[in-house]
């Protein structure tokens, strides 16, 4: 028995106690209940992600030394930083690692519904939908089938609203925080390699979701759309 029809045997029960309560939308409702739980396991690394950056902001002072000292030889910059993150035993890098394991889970929905036959049979996670929207479907199906305001379509709007107001509220508090100084100035010497310009990137990423909810199955979007959101509320609190 493969990996993904153990997953789907889990998607399947999950809709089954929750057909009672959302019908036909059973399914949609077992992917955000999913989802939901992926990010209740990862909830302790984010919330050390979160002491993380807060240790990285009190070293800033130390950082900006460090920067006037070797104003003149990136190099040696470069690597002081590195020996003080290793010496304060701070990652600079490790707000990543939650969002690195998500993945799995992500690409184990996006196989799952976009996958005709699993385990030799054929795939009964098809015929299941979010309204008129299946969750195997695609935008582009719902453009063909009825266009932006087709009954499909109108599903798709709803998530990108959604998707728009979570990144536009990301963005704003992304910002807020770069001007603050907790995120690394640009200009002036990168203190780790590579990292300037995932800072310069960072408030723009949350609206890079819109293109991944158009282009993957809507079951792996409703996945991110609910993860984006989680996200967002999480690092309201974690980062407050």
């Amino acid at each position: 028995m493969s990996v993904f029809t153990v997953f789907a045997d889990v998607v399947d029960q999950l809709a089954d106690l929750l057909q009672p309560l959302f019908g036909a939308a059973a399914a949609a409702a077992a992917i955000v209940l999913f989802t939901a739980l992926v990010r209740l396991l990862v909830h302790p690394l984010s919330r050390a992600s979160a002491r993380g950056q807060k240790a990285r902001t009190a070293l800033q002072p130390k950082i900006a030394e460090l920067r006037r000292k070797h104003a003149k030889d990136p190099e040696k910059l470069q690597k002081a930083v590195l020996e003080l993150h290793t010496e304060e035993k701070v990652s600079p890098l490790s707000g990543c690692l939650p969002g690195l394991l998500q993945l799995p889970a992500f690409f184990l929905l996006y196989h799952l519904f976009s996958s005709p036959r699993i385990g030799g049979e054929s795939n009964g996670l098809l015929d299941h939908r979010l309204l008129a929207a299946p969750l195997g479907g695609r935008w582009a199906d719902a453009l063909g089938s009825g266009g932006v305001f087709g009954a499909a379509g109108l599903v798709y709007l709803g998530l990108f609203v959604v998707v728009a107001a979570v990144a536009a509220f990301n963005y704003r508090r992304t910002k807020r925080t770069m001007a603050a100084g907790s995120a690394l100035p640009v200009g002036e010497g990168e203190q780790v390699p590579g990292l300037g310009a995932v800072t310069t990137a960072m408030p723009f990423l949350s609206f890079a979701t819109l293109f991944t909810v158009a282009v993957v199955p809507l079951a792996a979007a409703l996945y991110v759309v609910t993860s984006t959101a989680w996200s967002a509320v999480e690092r309201a609190v974690l980062y407050r």
